[in-house]
């Protein structure tokens, strides 16, 4: 079997891995848990609150002529919500418990990662755990990243945003076989399709010299695994060193601290005072602040 069709082949096996028929409910489900775990909160609370008010039963009364069609499209409007009531808060609920596990999970990989040795740590990963770290390095980035979960746009994992700008990833998380133009390619005519501005191919391997030729001078990224480690590695020390704060006394406390003098009667504090009678009036000294219990004063140096 040759490459081409080996590569085809291993696409093919990952696509219909990930691709198994849902039901609504799944599918409802993988939705909200891609949204942060407020917003699935706010669904649940929000889907009860208006549902329940939809599902106040029917007041059948004497029915006219003509009405019965209207009774019968409220009386099953009202059995969904009743059932509705009860259905989307446990959606709501359930995504945001994935949602909030997701991102104690991305966060978990990044950290671990990131105190590993060498790019051969990302061998031990499955794609999903992959695709939840490329998208983590990402963020890191400055992009906000939707995942796609590998859906029918052309097998694009993650949709990504920066400014008005769109990119769309492709994650192979291929540890025996290289990644070749086809995928690539793939990238690239979806791109153009949906008006990205650029893309990015990454893996936790190598690619072929194929796969690089054909990237060079497109808005294509190849990103193997070794580069992966290092822009990790790199951005991890970088937010670790802007969120360490300084364990000393500010410099401006500490100046302050050293221009003002203690009462020579009391060693209380001093404040500045202005001078109202005298040869000096109008002018400035320190004066103690137990004034008029302690009379201490000091000249202004």
């Amino acid at each position: 079997m040759g490459p081409r069709r080996l590569e085809n082949k291993i696409c093919r096996e990952s696509l219909m891995a990930r691709k198994r028929k849902k039901s609504p409910l799944e599918d409802m489900l993988d939705l909200v848990s891609l949204l942060p775990w407020w917003a699935g909160v706010a669904i649940a609370a929000i889907g009860y609150v208006v549902l329940h008010r939809m599902a106040v039963p029917v007041q059948v009364a004497a029915v006219q002529p003509g009405q019965v069609g209207s009774l019968i499209t409220q009386t099953v409007f009202t059995g969904f919500a009743s059932i509705g009531q009860y259905l989307i808060p446990l959606i709501g609920l359930a995504g945001a418990a994935m949602s909030f596990f997701r991102r104690k999970q991305r966060t978990a990989l990044v950290t671990d990662l990131a105190q590993a040795q060498s790019s051969n740590a990302l061998d031990g990963m499955s794609w999903r755990e992959f695709e939840l770290l490329v998208g983590e390095a990402f963020r890191l980035q400055g992009y906000r990243v939707t995942e796609n979960g590998g859906g029918p746009d052309g097998g694009i994992d993650l949709v990504m945003t920066k400014g008005n700008e769109k990119f769309l990833v492709q994650c192979k998380q291929w540890k025996a076989f290289k990644v070749g133009v086809g995928v690539v390619r793939e990238l690239y005519g979806v791109m153009a399709a949906k008006g990205a501005t650029g893309g990015f191919v990454v893996t936790s391997g190598r690619f072929t010299d194929d796969a690089k030729a054909f990237a060079d001078g497109r808005n294509v990224q190849l990103v193997d695994g070794p580069k992966l480690f290092a822009m990790i590695k790199q951005t991890r020390q970088s937010l670790t060193a802007t969120n360490q704060k300084p364990t000393s006394r500010p410099q401006i406390a500490q100046q302050i601290a050293a221009i003002e003098p203690a009462c020579p009667q009391c060693s209380a504090e001093m404040v500045k005072r202005t001078a109202r009678n005298g040869r000096n009036a109008g002018g400035e000294f320190w004066g103690c602040s137990k004034f008029p219990t302690c009379r201490g004063v000091r000249q202004l140096s």
